[in-house]
């Protein structure tokens, strides 16, 4: 079992990079291929899949993606190739907020994610998720990038901070945020 490999990264393709470390290139599946540059150097923390007919790599950027994703395939009937979509396409906190507030509805739009499996992912994980780091706080960093990014001035940003609830899921903060710059 492997924890990390530390390597620069020689190939990126649709669902994996190549990392080369110490003269061997580790094919290692991502969530999100494209966001490592090639000739980079990167820490990537691996799980390793050991199936009958295959071995596979699966890499995050951070111990916190590999954690949730080895929760997720905890889940009966979701495998490998059904969390890393998630991860892809959901961000770690929106994942967590969507299985403790039972939102269904979020977790089918994930690719083969269906009714009965966003059930089981609920009933597998509600109340297991959230900690210390991931509980919400007062702390404005991903509402305060998410809003320059929309091209909002830092000024206008901090004039309404104090008016959007810090308990708030990201998504609800934005929605209030962008009424209050609207106004």
């Amino acid at each position: 079992m492997y924890a990390y490999i530390k390597g620069i990264v020689t190939g990126i393709e649709s669902s994996y990079i190549v990392l080369d470390n110490n003269g061997i290139g580790y094919l290692v599946y991502t969530a999100s291929p494209y966001s490592f540059n090639i000739g980079e150097e990167y820490m990537v923390y691996l799980y390793q899949n050991v199936r009958e007919d295959e071995i596979s790599l699966y890499g995050f950027k951070t111990q916190e993606e590999k954690d949730l994703f080895l929760k997720l395939i905890g889940v009966k009937g979701l495998g490998c190739k059904m969390a890393l979509p998630m991860m892809a396409t959901g961000s770690i906190v929106g994942i967590i907020d969507a299985i403790e507030k039972e939102n269904i509805l979020y977790l089918k739009k994930f690719p083969k994610i269906g009714d009965k499996v966003a059930r089981q992912i609920i009933l597998d994980l509600k109340g297991k998720l959230v900690s210390k780091e991931t509980a919400p706080t007062d702390n404005f960093d991903e509402l305060i990038e998410a809003l320059k990014s929309l091209g909002y001035k830092t000024a206008d940003i901090n004039r309404i901070l104090k008016m959007i609830k810090p308990t708030d899921d990201i998504e609800t903060q934005i929605k209030e945020a962008l009424k209050l710059l609207l106004k």
